[in-house]
């Protein structure tokens, strides 16, 4: 029993957080900069966000095969390599504006992998260190919201010292020092190794291993909701983050300090959520936690952000959203490790990733449209009005109200029947999904 590799994944994912928030202020910074339409922007965060959709869909039974740890250390390692090529071939004047979108669109094909490889490996993690799984979604949880704090902070100081390129180039190094740390440190870990496969590598092989995964996902009314639910709110979240936020930051806020430092309350916020729902959640109800605080996190930024033209008011707004958007994670990390068997987690959770962010791409595009034809105000109040109905389907469906049940992988849920340990449904069975990741700010 060791401590060892959870603390490494742990810091590797907290690493690589940071980075990632580096570059979800700096790339778009570095358009604004660079181009001044916030179109531009648009169109950038289109083309980052496409290939994950494709990546998490098509990526679980690839990552078992090629072994969770290899697929963690190698999607760091190219997204160092993209992230560096864009301030060095803007240094030597040669970056031109498809390049960009293209190094972008390779950072989101391969960092999500990596992310999945990462998180699945949770609950062996936990076994191996002796923990609970729920402490331990708590501290992942945790750890990358800290991470975005200090890496959102972090971000707007550099680029208003430095410039957006020196940020990107820092995201650089910490998806480099991540992909180390999971590389050298994640041993003894079975799970994190590649997975026993009955009969060769082949498409047909492949293609019945991700439609197990995806029959898995959509057996499940409650899990199948979540996805859908989150899939809303991830689109939403990435026009805020990718396009409304900092053209508000340039209009109306005072530049990427302000905006850097909004996130990281929000961040510093979401930490303290997550902290207080590892230590106390368990005592209350799922679904009023998670309902409560998915309307917290959501619409309120959208609206004071589009009826201000002041930090304060959105620093205190972005306060509480942070704190509701901390508690959400370890509620459906929680609920995919009690339902999914382990040997179907690295496709499940691809499946659901690939529900959960399939409208990211068109929510940072949609956003920039719409922010360059009516203006930000106009684009923050849509995005807000459809962010709340959106997170009104908790209280409204019946079948969330199974967030309550605690089952063992392969367990029957809401829909009686059950699932065998294989992982293949029995008929009349549903059974459970992926954690989808609200993405936040």
């Amino acid at each position: 029993m060791s401590r060892r590799p959870l603390a490494a994944v742990l810091a590797a994912n907290t690493v690589s957080t940071a980075g990632s928030s580096l570059t979800l202020i700096g790339v778009p910074w570095f358009v604004l900069q660079t181009t001044g339409s916030a179109g531009r922007a648009g169109v950038v965060a289109f083309c980052a966000t496409l290939p994950v959709v494709v990546a998490a869909l098509a990526g679980g039974p690839v990552i078992d095969r090629i072994g969770r740890r290899r697929i963690s250390a190698a999607s760091d390692l190219v997204c160092a390599l993209a992230v560096a090529a864009i301030p060095l071939l803007h240094h030597a004047h040669l970056l031109e504006f498809w390049m960009l979108c293209a190094l972008m669109a390779v950072t989101g094909l391969v960092h999500t992998p990596g992310l999945t490889a990462r998180s699945v490996l949770l609950p062996n993690l936990a076994e191996h260190a002796g923990t609970t799984v729920i402490r331990a979604a708590s501290l992942y949880d945790a750890a990358s919201r800290g991470a975005r704090m200090v890496g959102a902070a972090a971000a707007g100081v550099l680029i208003a010292a430095l410039g957006a390129e020196a940020v990107l180039l820092v995201d650089a190094a910490t998806y480099a020092a991540s992909a180390l740390l999971v590389a050298a440190l994640v041993r003894g870990i079975p799970a994190a190794d590649p997975q026993p496969r009955s009969g060769e590598a082949s498409f047909a092989r492949y293609r019945a291993e991700l439609a197990e995964g995806w029959a898995f996902l959509t057996r499940s009314r409650l899990l199948l909701g979540i996805t859908v639910m989150v899939m809303a709110t991830n689109g939403l979240d990435q026009g805020w983050a990718s396009v409304l936020l900092p053209v508000d930051g340039r209009d109306d806020l005072g530049g990427a300090t302000a905006v850097g430092l909004l996130m990281s309350l929000f961040g510093g916020s979401a930490l303290l959520g997550a902290l207080l729902y590892g230590a106390w959640g368990e005592r209350f109800p799922r679904r009023t936690v998670f309902a409560a605080a998915f309307l917290l996190c959501g619409a309120p930024r959208y609206a004071v952000a589009a009826l201000t033209d002041t930090a304060l008011p959105l620093a205190v707004t972005m306060a509480l959203a942070g704190l509701g958007a901390g508690m959400l994670n370890p509620v459906l990390t929680t609920v995919m490790y009690e339902k999914v068997p382990e040997e179907l987690r690295s496709r499940v959770a691809g499946v659901g990733t690939a529900g959960c962010e399939l409208a990211m791409p068109m929510g940072g595009l949609a956003a920039g449209l719409l922010a360059a034809a009516y203006g930000a105000p106009t684009a923050l109040l849509a995005f807000g009005g459809v962010y709340l109905l959106a997170t009104l389907s908790p209280l409204a469906f019946p079948s969330w109200r199974s967030m309550e049940r605690t089952l063992p992988p392969g367990g029957e849920d809401e829909s009686a029947g059950a699932v065998s340990r294989t992982g293949a449904p029995r008929p009349g069975s549903a059974s459970a999904a992926t954690p989808p990741r609200p993405s936040g700010s």
